[in-house]
């Protein structure tokens, strides 16, 4: 069975590893995400891309969150907090967009 208070500790141990690669991640795959909605890509890429991106952005909210925890409240949990969640708007934005704009003609098809 998982242990939570280890998870976490893990967590608060490791911070400026898990951010260092959870920073880059989340700004990756989210812009890859919307790349995808840009240029009109399937919507069963679209929702890979943004389902992929969205956990990268849910590991970074429950590593803050093991933060506020143990009491830490700093402006770098806030900032990675904010983070993580422009980082799930954006891609719940992508979906909608792409989901709106699926039928609608694109502007390269009236050459």
């Amino acid at each position: 069975m998982l242990d939570f208070n280890t998870l976490a500790e893990f967590s608060r141990a490791n911070c400026v590893s898990i951010c260092a690669f959870l920073v880059p991640a989340n700004l990756l795959a989210t812009l890859l995400t919307i790349i995808l909605t840009v240029v009109h890509r399937p919507s069963h890429q679209v929702w890979k891309a943004a389902a992929f991106a969205s956990i990268f952005a849910l590991v970074m909210v429950l590593h803050v969150y093991t933060w506020f925890m143990a009491g830490v409240v700093m402006a770098p949990t806030y900032i990675l907090l904010w983070l993580a969640i422009t980082c799930l708007l954006a891609n719940s934005a992508a979906i909608l967009w792409q989901r709106r704009f699926a039928n609608a003609p694109s502007l390269s098809n009236n050459a």
